[in-house]
Order: structure tokens, then C-alpha cells, then sequence
């Protein structure tokens, strides 16, 4: 449904649409419940332009059962902040205890309802239950964290008629809301909030690591303010073994906050209610860091967050450039060059800003060919790499920097096959070193503290299958693993618990799906602080590539120009960098607003430091 912003009317599919001007939509539902059949589809509301907001109307008087079960489940895609529309839809009690906020479950195609409703168990002419029925894909829970999902959805909803007026409502329903995909996508948006790695830190002056929480939001109905709340009221379950946050237990926003948003200078003042007493310097900074890397999605042009507590009390202000050298995150630093392997089995390099096609060997001994390299990876600070060779069977480390030795190998596989053997190596910011070896037999998982120290092996209680890639994020705090099980591969996301001083050691818990459609997995590469750039391609599909969030969500967006035989892909968490990638053309990169471009016939193995 486009919004008319001229205004006017149409009849549309049993059901009318009121267009009204300055962006608003109003929706009425007006279809009646049919005599016969099975089951009759809700449609969803289709896209909307983004600054068009979509309030329902409450329900006509004499409504019947079919058009009070249309107008509710229209009622809860709108933008009603309270869902006071929703509402009037049930009953006083039903309205009173009904709690919308508990879950939101997403349909493919929206709820059906089964048209034939049977009597309640009370007067037949006064009672009715309705069951809504449909394909579940996600489920997003009360901390408003996305879960994919699949099965049936069934559920039943009873309706009386009062009487004294005649009039139909709902007096019992579940808790939460239920929409298809496309009314989700124009109701909810995906934002990053941002919590600090538990035990990392980065650089000699020790800064904290950000670690990137999505959550979806209503998108409008008051953004910053429920993200601002979310925020205060800590990370998601999952993330939460492995992160902390620098606001006090009990911080809050000041009653009456709603309607946060940035001034004329592009600052935004939060409210809390702290009492300055109760607040550190360094952790009101850190405070404010974590409000501005969270909003700065939803406001591109903030500009500096100010912190003030009880009584107006201002406790500390942070600009957009200070806060980058508070704490660090995945695009705290622009890559200097793009890197891999060449025809001559050479580790090469160009400049990330490089519009030519010219690379030269990198200094030291993987600049100079042998030991048949397969794959590298650069650290983050661009002085070390460390690649695989010897046919997947060696992992090397050695400083970039001329006359450097490679030394012996740091880790060797004995997989079958080279497909069977050490995985490409990635880095976290704390310059630790990850790679696994995908030996069918025995596989495993290891660790290098700074690149250099003893292989440590990581345990991953839920693994079942074989490690195809490894690919830790910029944080240290999760790592995406390709799986491969009975021919097929799934792509998770564990999270990296740290030795708590139980002498347990670092271990991946809680892995989860990433891109639960997906069979099989080509190549993936970390594309932000919350997002992964995929290859595969779905049973019976043809290969794809598209962007996947942590949470196993699809983002809403154009996926990269299509390209075909992609062996590897190589992203950078600074959308600036042009995407690369090794297909039938070699190596091959593509700009922001361009088309693929050739870089090198005969290399393989793209990465970015990382």
C-alpha cells in the first residue's frame, strides 16, 4: 500500500484504506467473516515509504466477529505508540492485561485466520474462538532480540458480544503481537547497541573493546528513546555472558523522557536518574560513549551526547570525535591496504584507496613465494600476517617487515585432503590469532595469544561437524563458524568466553544460526560490527550473496552486484572499503555505486586486516 499524500479513498481487497495527507495512513478494517471455507489470509500491509507513518481506526459500531479479528490484527502494524487502537478492539479486561510488549512473532505471510469459528463454550450467539494460523520465520522476544525461527504457528483468540450494546470484542488472547514479514519490515529496524568486551582492551592506553547488541525497534514510534532504554537495561541474553556495560545496575531514564532527540547543534541530552555522587568521570565517559556509538545509526549527524542526572545536574558531556579515542570498535581504523596472493604464490598488497590495478609483494618472507601459500590473514595493525601452506597443512606467523625468517609452522593439520585442513587464519583487535583445522577426524579450534604464543585449543561444546572457516570478530567477543554435517553447511555464531579464573580456558558457547536457509556455505567475511557477508546458496538454489546479521536476521537492503564461481570474499568493517572478492574473473573488487572490477587474473585468497 503507497501512500496517496494527496489524500482521498479506495475499496481494496475487502477492506477500505483511508489515505490522508502529510504522510499519515490510516487503516479500517471492514471485511466481514465468511460463511464457508478454511482459512482466510490477513494480507500484510505492503512497504511504505519511510516518512509515511500508518495509524489504524478503532472498530465500527455493529461490527461483526470477522471485521473486529481484521481491524485488531491491522491495528497491531501500525504506528500507535501504545497500541491504544489495538486495544479498543478487546475488552476493558482483555485490554487491561493484555501486554503487546512480551513478544512479536513474524509470519511469511501473514496470520490467517480459520473462518469457521466454533462456539466458545458460553451462549453460541454471543461467543465465538478464532484460531490465527501461519508460518513462523522470527520470533523477537521482550529484550527485543531477533531469533529466527520455523514450524506452524497456531494460536486462538476469543471473542464475546456484550450484551447490552451488541458489540463484539476480544476477550481472550496470547501476550505479544503477530504480523507477517513485510509489515515487520516497515514497522521495525535493526540498530546496534553497544556494550564493552568483559576483559579486552586495545592499545597502550588499555581502551575498552565495543561490541555491537542488534535489537529491533519500532522504527516510528520515538527510535532514540526506546533505543536509549534498551541500552540501560543491558545486553541481550545471549551477549550478556560476555560483555559488560559502564551504567550502574537500576540507571534509568527520568520519568516523562519520551521524545529524545538531537538539538539544532546536533546534541542530544539523556536524562538519568543518577545522582552525580554515583558517578565516575571515566565511567560517565564511557557511558556517554556507549549513547553515541548506539544512536549514531539512527542519527548520522549527531554530534555529542550530554549525560545529566538528578535534579538537571550535568554529569558529563562526549563529542563524536572524542568518543572514538574512548573506546575501540571495528571501524576505529581504515585499513591501509587490501592483500592476496598473487600468481607467483607471493603475498601482495595495494592501497585501499587505489583505483589501479597495480599491487607489489609485501616485505618479508611471504612476499618473496614458497611454501604454497593457500590463505592469509594481516593483523590489524597491518605489522604481522600469518598464512597457511604446505597445502593447508601449516599455519605460519612472520612480521611484515624485510628480513624477517618464516620459521617452523605454529600449527599443522593431518586432514585428508587440502579441503580437509587448516582454515583461513583471522585476528582479533587484541592481535590474538584464530584458525582452525577442519580434519574430519579430529576437528579443532585453537588460539594465538598476540600471534606468537603455544596453540591453544578452544573447546566448542556444540559443535557438531566440521570446522569448513573460522572468522573471529574485531572484538574478540564472537567468532562465525562454517559447520558442514551430512553434505550440508550452516553458518554460526558462538560467542568467545574467556578463562574466568576457574582454569577452564577460553571456550565458543551458544552457537546459533546466522543464515538458517542456507545449505551450503562458500565463503563469508565480517562486513561491520554486527554484520557478515555471505556466499551460498539454498537447497536447489543458485549461489547468492547477500549481507546477514549475527542475530540470523536478513538486513532490508540491496545485496552486492551478482557475481559467479566465488571462492572467497574479503570485507572490512569501514563501509568506505570496496568489497572483494576471488570468482572466475580472479580477483575482482567493487567500488560504492560501480559495477565489479577486475584487479588480478591469477590471485586468490582476498583479505582485509583481520
Amino acid at each position: 500500500m503507497a501512500a496517496d499524500r494527496e489524500g482521498g479513498a479506495r475499496r481494496r481487497s475487502g477492506r477500505t484504506v483511508v489515505y490522508a495527507a502529510l504522510g499519515v495512513v490510516l487503516l479500517a478494517g471492514c471485511a466481514s467473516m465468511p460463511d464457508s471455507g478454511d482459512l482466510r489470509d490477513v494480507e500484510s500491509t505492503p512497504r511504505q515509504d519511510t516518512g509515511v507513518r500508518v495509524f489504524a481506526v478503532p472498530p465500527a459500531d455493529g461490527a461483526g466477529p470477522g471485521e473486529i479479528m481484521q481491524g485488531f490484527l491491522e491495528a497491531l502494524t501500525s504506528d500507535d505508540p501504545e497500541y491504544d487502537t489495538a486495544r479498543k478492539y478487546l475488552t476493558p479486561d482483555a485490554a487491561r492485561t493484555w501486554r503487546p510488549e512480551r513478544s512479536t512473532t513474524v509470519l511469511a505471510n501473514g496470520p490467517s485466520i480459520e473462518t469457521d469459528c466454533g462456539p466458545g463454550g458460553r451462549e453460541e450467539t454471543n461467543s465465538v474462538t478464532c484460531v490465527l494460523t501461519g508460518s513462523r520465520v522470527a520470533t523477537v522476544d521482550a529484550n527485543q532480540a531477533n531469533q529466527p525461527a520455523d514450524g506452524s504457528y497456531r494460536k486462538k483468540l476469543h471473542l464475546t458480544k456484550n450484551p447490552k450494546s451488541g458489540q463484539w470484542r476480544i476477550d481472550g488472547l496470547p501476550d505479544g503481537v503477530v504480523m507477517g514479514k513485510s509489515d515487520f519490515q516497515r514497522n521495525y529496524t535493526s540498530v546496534d547497541k553497544y556494550y564493552f568486551a568483559s576483559d579486552a582492551a586495545v592499545g597502550a592506553s588499555g581502551q575498552p573493546v565495543a561490541v555491537a547488541d542488534p535489537v529491533f525497534v519500532r522504527g516510528k514510534v520515538d527510535p532514540m528513546t526506546q533505543m536509549v532504554r534498551s541500552l540501560l537495561n543491558g545486553p541481550t541474553a545471549w551477549l550478556r555472558p560476555v560483555v559488560r556495560s559502564s551504567f550502574p545496575t537500576g540507571t534509568a531514564l527520568q520519568k516523562d523522557s519520551a521524545g529524545l532527540a538531537p538539538d539544532d547543534q546536533n546534541k542530544l541530552t539523556v536524562p538519568l536518574n543518577l545522582k552525580p555522587s554515583r558517578v565516575a568521570a571515566g565511567k560517565c565517559t564511557e557511558m556517554a560513549t556507549q549513547v553515541l556509538f548506539t544512536l549514531r545509526n539512527l542519527a548520522p549527524t549527531l554530534q555529542a551526547v550530554e549525560l545529566r542526572g538528578t535534579g538537571g545536574s550535568r554529569l558529563c558531556e562526549l563529542t563524536e570525535e572524542r568518543a572514538e579515542s574512548v573506546a575501540w570498535h571495528g571501524a576505529s581504523k581504515r585499513p591501509e591496504y587490501l592483500y592476496f596472493i598473487d600468481g607467483k604464490h607471493q603475498v601482495v598488497r595495494m592501497p585501499t584507496g587505489s583505483t589501479g590495478t597495480g599491487s607489489v609483494p609485501v616485505p618479508g618472507p611471504f612476499g618473496s613465494g614458497g611454501k604454497g601459500l593457500r590463505s592469509v590473514a594481516v593483523s590489524r595493525d597491518e605489522h604481522t600476517a600469518a598464512g597457511v601452506g604446505d597445502e593447508g597443512r601449516s599455519l605460519y606467523v612472520t612480521p611484515l617487515a624485510a628480513g624477517g625468517s618464516l620459521g617452523d609452522p605454529l600449527v599443522t593439520s593431518a586432514g585428508p585432503s587440502p579441503a580437509d585442513r587448516l582454515t583461513t587464519p583471522s585476528w582479533d583487535a587484541r592481535g590474538d590469532l584464530w584458525v582452525a583445522d577442519g580434519d574430519p577426524h579430529h576437528p579443532r579450534l585453537f588460539v594465538l595469544e598476540q600471534g606468537v604464543a603455544k596453540p591453544e585449543q578452544i573447546a566448542v561444546p556444540d559443535l557438531s561437524g566440521q570446522i569448513k572457516d573460522a572468522r573471529v570478530a574485531a572484538d574478540g567477543a564472537r567468532i562465525a563458524l562454517v559447520v558442514e554435517k551430512d553434505g550440508k553447511q550452516s553458518l554460526l555464531i558462538g560467542r568467545i568466553q574467556r578463562d574466568d579464573g576457574t582454569g577452564q580456558g577460553i571456550s565458543v558457547d551458544g552457537l546459533r544460526s546466522a543464515a538458517p536457509d542456507l545449505e551450503q556455505v562458500s565463503a563469508i567475511s565480517w562486513a561491520g560490527d554486527s554484520r557478515l557477508l555471505v556466499v551460498g546458496q539454498e537447497s536447489g538454489g543458485v549461489q547468492q550473496m547477500r549481507y546477514v546479521q549475527v542475530d540470523g536476521s536478513t538486513l532490508d537492503g540491496p545485496a552486492p552486484g551478482a557475481l559467479t564461481g566465488v571462492k572467497a570474499v574479503a570485507a572490512s568493517e569501514d563501509e568506505r572499503v570496496p568489497l572483494v572478492a576471488h570468482s572466475e574473473d580472479g580477483i575482482v573488487r567493487l567500488p560504492s555505486g560501480a559495477q565489479w572490477q577486475k584487479v588480478d587474473k591469477d590471485g586468490t585468497a582476498p583479505v582485509y586486516p583481520g
